[in-house]
């Protein structure tokens, strides 16, 4: 295990120093802000939040400066962006979006695994099957509510929500009732680690992660 995260680590350090910081000439900025993404992988954000919260640990930077910096961690792979939809609108959003790190493993072996939020890693996997099967993968957003993920392909479109475990029924309802909001005849889905075989609850599908 340790070679396995020794050698990941040497990926990801030659990424960002021979494929962006050498290329591009970009200070050491770019370091902070990529540990950044990946401790915050499937948080809301946008260039200005990530400055404001780099700037405030002694990092100076600006919501330009941020945003060029993702832009070429984006063209390097290391990291995909899901952009915001308004289901009820129907309309693509600019203001935040998410990013997944392009291997959960990448995140593991670059800060271990301090202040692991399991859910946000499986919504990492989810994500990178989902871009994988060819689905264009958006976070949706519902009045105040969030739904995870908003996948489309052809006239294909699905909802899905991912959680780590669902037995406590409050989680469960929660984790349902975005989907429930929703009140086009779409398919929904929640995909958690249930450990049993799929079933159905008011219409939703309810998936092993594992499986």
């Amino acid at each position: 295990m340790a070679e396995s995260y020794g050698y990941i680590r040497d990926v990801y350090r030659t990424i960002l120093t021979r494929d962006l910081v050498q290329k591009f000439r970009l200070p050491d900025t770019l370091v902070p802000l990529a540990e950044y993404m990946m401790d915050n992988t499937g948080n809301l954000n946008s260039p200005n939040s990530i400055a404001n919260t780099i700037d405030a640990n002694k990092v100076s930077t600006n919501h330009v400066t941020v945003g060029r910096y993702i832009s070429h961690l984006r063209d390097a792979f290391v990291f995909y962006e899901a952009k915001r939809y308004d289901i009820k609108g129907k309309k693509y959003l600019s203001t935040q979006a998410k990013h997944y790190v392009c291997d959960t493993g990448m995140r593991y072996a670059v800060l271990g695994t301090r202040n692991m939020d399991w859910s946000r890693m499986y919504e990492n996997s989810v994500f990178l099957e989902l871009i994988r099967r060819g689905y264009e993968t958006y976070v949706g957003k519902l009045y105040q509510k969030e739904v995870d993920f908003v996948v489309k392909r052809g006239s294909e479109q699905v909802y899905i929500q991912v959680s780590d475990n669902v037995d406590a029924p409050e989680t469960l309802e929660r984790e349902l009732a975005p989907l429930r909001a929703i009140r086009d005849a779409y398919p929904k889905v929640l995909i958690a680690r249930t450990r049993h075989d799929d079933y159905t609850i008011d219409g939703i599908r309810v998936l092993d992660l594992a499986r």
